[in-house]
């Protein structure tokens, strides 16, 4: 009853970090860029957010983004970025899918237990690479963008990726702990062939047989 609670809670907590990666991917508020320093372009009133896929101007009047469309002329830091942030954002799926139908509440025909856990493991380990994939992006392309454009300060987005990270992290940690066996289902396991060991008894070898038959 503890690991379904537990694997059932690291499910739900994955799967808000997922989102949370999403969001991060899908808006380029990521850092918040000024080329003058930032309180002077906040009395001009007058600032830049750059993210994976756009860099833009924000003012009172004004709202503009330019679209990073040329990709071999972009840093690496945005490629990379936008790589992992993309291959979290798939892997999402089949690992939510793997984990869901690993919940003791759903069976798939006549599979055996240890058919459930592989598949929980596997989706705990695909979570723990989607958190890997987060975390790396969302440290590197605030460093990345630091050296090119000088002071900043931290978007939206990049909270919300920093987020989903840590949450995919916790989430796919406990997936990963609570769905390993348990020593209680390997004794069970051993008494069971054990207790067939004996009802089936070795029938005796033959040099026993001729033994006999010469006495």
């Amino acid at each position: 009853m503890a690991n379904t609670c537990l694997q059932f809670s690291g499910f739900l907590v994955s799967c808000i970090g997922w989102i949370g990666i999403i969001i991060a991917t899908a808006t380029n508020d990521w850092v918040v860029t000024c080329k003058y320093g930032m309180n002077t372009c906040k009395k001009m009133d007058e600032l830049g957010a750059k993210g994976l896929w756009a860099e833009c101007v924000i003012s009172t009047a004004l709202y503009h983004c330019i679209s990073l469309t040329q990709i071999l002329d972009l840093p690496a830091y945005i490629q990379t970025s936008r790589a992992l942030m993309i291959t979290a954002s798939i892997l999402g799926l089949p690992a939510v899918a793997l984990v869901l139908v690993s919940m003791p509440c759903i069976n798939l025909g006549n599979e055996p237990e240890s058919a459930k856990s592989k598949r929980s493991v596997l989706g705990g380990i695909l979570i723990l690479v989607i958190a890997a994939c987060g975390i790396v992006s969302t440290v590197w392309f605030p460093i990345g963008a630091h050296h090119e454009q000088g002071l900043m300060s931290f978007g939206f987005s990049l909270y919300a990726g920093w987020i989903g990270s840590v949450f995919c992290l916790l989430g796919g940690s406990m997936i990963s702990c609570c769905s390993s066996d348990t020593p209680a289902q390997y004794a069970e396991d051993r008494f069971y062939y054990s207790k067939q060991g004996a009802t089936n008894p070795v029938p005796p070898s033959s040099a026993n047989h001729a033994k006999s038959a010469h006495v």
